[in-house]
């Protein structure tokens, strides 16, 4: 049993057991181009979130990671087989009903580690944040606490090499021959402002890519996949650290 993992741990554990803060891995269900399985987000969003707990625990840290939520905002997709949407409404509910019973049992802190780019969890805390004023809450994502350049040749934000290489680190067993996957080749918009990224509408995904990727993950390797997973979970563990040391009154100077 690892202590930090809520659905490993037990009621004789817990009974007068109390943590500082709990983590919320949020992910997605859907297609990742030929090669990867439509839990990439999830296998992600589990072990970045477990890792990074880990390492704040053995610093002493009293964190809990809560089971992973495995649907995210997939209204672009809508058309991809078994890519499985819940609505922002929908997740705003969870959401509050989920910090509803952290705020009522005195856990305090709660940090969403967010691992689906559809996702946006920044309007739903700035309103549960005026219904209970008492809790802590934060948003991160993951993929975006590194410079990717320094650890992946090729760019991308979806099954790209760096999701590959996560993956084939994780679970090689569910990646399939890199010679079958897509080239992740994107369509850009006809529109300028969004071109210049200051404006923004929601990609259409089987107009923009031919095989749901956006990131050629020809040049992943379960090599690049570790270096980058202990970078980013040392980064999480810092953000974990932080926020469980932090003290409501005294979060800014």
């Amino acid at each position: 049993m690892r202590p930090y993992i809520l659905k490993e741990a037990n009621w004789k554990s817990l009974e007068t057991f109390r943590y500082e803060l709990a983590v919320l891995p949020w992910g997605a269900t859907e297609a990742h181009n030929f090669h990867m399985p439509y839990g990439t987000d999830i296998f992600e969003a589990d072990a970045i979130a477990a890792e990074g707990a880990k390492k704040a625990w053995e610093n002493g840290h009293k964190v809990v990671v809560l089971p992973t939520l495995p649907f995210g905002v997939n209204t672009g997709q809508a058309d991809i087989y078994l890519d499985i949407n819940i609505n922002p409404s929908t997740q705003l509910i969870i959401l509050q009903d989920i910090i509803e019973v952290l705020n009522r049992q005195g856990l305090k802190k709660l940090l969403i580690v967010n691992s689906h780019g559809g996702n946006n969890f920044q309007p739903m805390l700035r309103e549960l944040g005026l219904k209970f004023p008492e809790m802590l809450l934060f948003t991160c994502n993951w993929f975006q606490a590194l410079n990717k350049s320094l650890y992946f040749e090729e760019s991308g934000d979806h099954a790209d090499e760096m999701e590959t290489a996560l993956i084939q680190y994780l679970h090689p067993d569910l990646v399939l021959p890199l010679e079958e996957a897509g080239e992740g080749k994107e369509k850009k918009s006809v529109i300028r402002g969004i071109q210049e990224k200051w404006a923004w509408a929601e990609r259409k995904w089987s107009q923009v890519t031919e095989d749901t990727g956006i990131g050629n993950p020809k040049k992943a390797t379960a090599e690049k996949g570790k270096r980058y997973f202990e970078d980013v979970t040392d980064k999480v563990s810092e953000l974990i650290a932080d926020i469980c040391q932090a003290q409501p009154g005294e979060l800014y100077r």
